[in-house]
């Protein structure tokens, strides 16, 4: 499946959800920005709200000057899928397989703003600050649960044209730091720059020549930095608010356990909102 394909089929399913009225969760369609803003807090409290990205709704076209930004940039997944080999008469291939979000509605990227440029006649957004990452975990079919940090940190997203229009599409890489910073503790006490050099329990591997070999990766923990892609295409724009909504599909590296596995490849898809300002 293209790209293009994929980019179709989540605009089709996005905008499922819920809302809350009078204590009663009624189906319903997203929520515009200012539907959003009107909302008390005990009226969002307990109903996913906080974690969905705004509706929005036009297609109008808006061609933004170099300096301007994307503020209130919010991004929100709504289905994953992680790459695994799978073996059938003694051939096996890589194929995405979907799994499902084990996650509290805590996933979903917001406030995230930065620069908008025009470069040989191309928007390019370059990404600073927000909440960019959030600490994420899938499950597989047979249960195994792959974490990792959904991010888009540093993004410098390069756009086909020079103004924002619906079929609009932009893309480009970000970084993805590691899921575990380096104070965090394994069970048996060693950490990046803090803790034990070694576990504890093994005493007779501390020889310091071969005997730790087999454990080295466990033993020396690494901060690993690794490259993400993502792809977004904007199927509404509202001039008279300076919004733009979308849909977007992203692949990055999960978690390497601080160096001691092999990181799985992630694919992310869903929608996004943001304002041009």
């Amino acid at each position: 499946m293209s790209l293009k394909d994929d980019l179709a089929n989540i605009g089709k399913a996005a905008l499922a959800g819920a809302v809350v009225i009078g204590g009663l969760a009624a189906p319903a369609a997203a929520l515009t920005k200012n539907e959003m803003n009107s909302l008390s807090y005990l009226q969002v409290k307990g109903t996913g709200l906080a974690n969905r990205c705004s509706e929005v709704i036009g297609t109008d076209s808006i061609k933004p000057t170099s300096g301007q930004k994307l503020v209130d940039m919010c991004i929100e997944p709504k289905a994953w899928a992680v790459e695994e080999e799978i073996g059938r008469g003694g051939k096996t291939e890589k194929k995405f397989v979907n799994s499902k979000v084990m996650t509290r509605q805590t996933y979903t990227l917001e406030g995230i703003e930065g620069l908008l440029s025009n470069k040989g006649g191309n928007i390019v957004f370059n990404e600073k600050e927000g909440i960019d990452y959030a600490p994420t975990t899938v499950q597989l079919p047979g249960g195994e649960r792959v974490p990792f940090l959904f991010t888009v940190k540093d993004l410098e997203a390069t756009g086909k044209g020079d103004t924002f229009k619906p079929g609009f599409q932009m893309g480009g890489d970000f970084t993805t730091p590691s899921y575990r910073t380096g104070l965090f503790l394994d069970p048996k006490g060693r950490g990046g720059t803090t803790g034990y050099d070694m576990a504890v329990a093994l005493p007779g591997l501390q020889s310091g020549e071969t005997g730790d070999d087999d454990m080295f990766l466990e033993n020396n923990k690494t901060f690993d930095v690794t490259s993400g892609r993502i792809e977004m295409e904007v199927n509404q724009v509202s001039i008279e608010d300076s919004e733009i909504g979308g849909v977007f599909v992203a692949t990055q590296l999960g978690d390497t356990d601080m160096g001691s596995k092999v990181p799985k490849k992630i694919l992310t898809k869903g929608i996004f909102y943001a304002k041009v300002q």
